[in-house]
């Protein structure tokens, strides 16, 4: 057992349960059993109906019995709507992507379960153990976990994390009957073996991720795998109750954390210049010094392994697409990705607002185009009532959460908002309606968004005021000259690009 272990808040296990349920005879518990094991498939028709998605993270020694734990969840489950994950050490395309964006890409749709054998804690626990992550890089991968944890909840996740735990003589016993047959000897494993061998590290190691995770809305629970009936039925009923407490907390307004960031100042659009200006000729000339440039810095950045986020925001027909195309101009075609944001399609609904974005980073040393981005969250979702207003009241934070582990982990994160006036606007709609080969451009939605300027404009302001962090500043693009709106963006890559090599020297 994991001596002395506290868990401040959380459940080890429930003491009053298990000390009601181990005075129990066989039969009573049997009954119980079935019980709580009817409740459990009809909760999975309710949360279907109450659009609840449910996370359960297992994690614990080897030969704790995490599978057949997992086995006991999932008996009455209709299968169409769960799945069972094992994760796996990740691969070395993961390793060129954010800690947590393969755990983020795991999360289940709205009504659905998704059961994780081993997670996020399995992998930063071996990373301790193998002196990979340690000292500041530790507590700063255990605070994003927590806001990871946080963030789903707050989105109406349940995240239930079980910890299977073993005493070391029982894990022992059970690895050498792995062992001894033929079948069944694939099941262990060189950590499982090594957990035995130097438990007291191990023990300290998940001892102090259970401490710096335990929070009031992701708790952690800790199991005794005993007898096999106990901890059915503990398993059974924690997930019973925690199923009923996540159904009524849906119906209750999330806290608005406060911005832990700091935020730069920005104007209003309304005090933004729109004079900028530049002739044909000199713009061509700059284009081509421009280009030249980043061709080059993106060889740079692939040999370093720099990761570059490039976010598109701005008024219909401001010039994005143009601005776009002649920035990946200079970029080798193998080394980027433009990612046209249009409406979330169902899969993309039903789950966390970030995960479609999430899902879309590049990898190490490449670039990632974002069209649109996940400001869509406190602007055509708020405008437009897609999502509730704490909703999109807690997405700044989470927005500026979101960005800060992307610079963390040492991306290159540019936001542009391509602006344009009113009147520039107009102009350019009918130019587009009047050109057979730019006609597919203009929308009935384009003309419904324009009579909706002033709130738009309300939104953004918002944003700026918000979401300009220090480590993510907005760059507001001056786009009534559409050569002069290229030029201030791709100066602004390259220098963004450059200072970020300059950090690495």
């Amino acid at each position: 057992m994991m001596q002395g272990l506290q868990i401040n808040g959380g459940i080890a296990m429930d003491d009053r349960h298990e000390g009601e349920i181990q005075k129990l005879s066989q039969e009573e518990m049997k009954k119980i059993l079935k019980e709580t094991r009817g409740k459990l498939a009809t909760q999975q028709q309710i949360i279907k109906e109450k659009k609840l998605p449910v996370l359960v993270l297992v994690e614990g020694w080897g030969a704790a019995g995490k599978g057949t734990l997992i086995s006991y969840l999932i008996r009455d489950l209709d299968p169409r709507f769960f799945q069972v994950i094992p994760t796996k050490p990740p691969t070395k395309e993961e390793k060129r992507k954010p800690f947590l964006c393969r755990h983020m890409q795991n999360i289940p749709e709205a009504g659905q379960f998704v059961f994780l054998d081993a997670g996020w804690m399995e992998e930063t626990v071996c990373d301790v153990i193998d002196g990979k992550c340690k000292g500041k890089e530790l507590k700063k991968r255990l605070e994003d976990i927590n806001i990871f944890e946080r963030q789903l909840v707050d989105n109406g996740y349940l995240v239930l994390k079980i910890f299977v735990d073993v005493p070391k003589d029982i894990q022992k016993e059970r690895i050498q009957r792995l062992l001894a047959d033929e079948d069944t000897k694939w099941r262990v494993g060189k950590r499982d073996l090594e957990q035995v061998e130097e438990r007291k590290k191990y023990e300290k190691a998940y001892g102090h991720f259970i401490a710096e995770t335990n929070t009031p809305k992701a708790p952690w629970h800790v199991i005794d795998s005993g007898e096999k009936g106990l901890v059915e039925l503990q398993v059974c009923h924690l997930l019973v109750e925690s199923i009923d407490k996540a159904i009524k907390a849906k119906e209750v307004p999330v806290e608005i954390p406060e911005n832990r960031f700091s935020i730069i100042p920005m104007p209003k659009l309304s005090h933004v210049s729109l004079d900028g200006t530049i002739t044909q000729e000199e713009y061509e000339i700059q284009l081509k010094a421009a280009q030249k440039k980043l061709k080059k810095l993106h060889n740079k950045i692939y040999n370093k392994g720099i990761p570059v986020i490039i976010a598109y925001e701005g008024w219909d027909a401001a010039g994005k697409g143009g601005n776009i195309k002649r920035l990946t101009s200079a970029l080798d075609a193998r080394g980027f990705q433009v990612h046209p944001i249009a409406s979330p399609d169902v899969h993309e609904k039903n789950r966390h607002f970030l995960w479609r974005f999430w899902t879309r980073l590049p990898k190490t040393g490449h670039v990632a185009i974002f069209d649109r981005t996940w400001y869509g969250r406190v602007m055509v979702e708020r405008l437009e009532g897609f999502c509730s207003e704490n909703d999109w009241q807690r997405a700044y934070n989470e927005i500026n959460e979101f960005e800060k582990n992307l610079t963390d982990w040492g991306a290159v994160v540019v936001k542009f908002w391509i602006h344009i006036d009113k009147e520039t606007q107009l102009k350019r709609f009918h130019e587009r309606e009047a050109t057979p080969e730019k006609r597919w451009k203009i929308t009935e939605e384009d003309w419904r968004n324009r009579e909706k300027w002033d709130d738009y404009e309300m939104a953004v302001d918002e944003i700026l005021e918000k979401t300009s962090t220090e480590f993510a500043p907005w760059h507001v693009i001056q786009s009534n000259d559409k050569y002069f709106a290229r030029i201030q963006a791709i100066n602004i890559v390259i220098e963004a690009i450059e200072s970020k090599l300059e950090t690495l020297k």
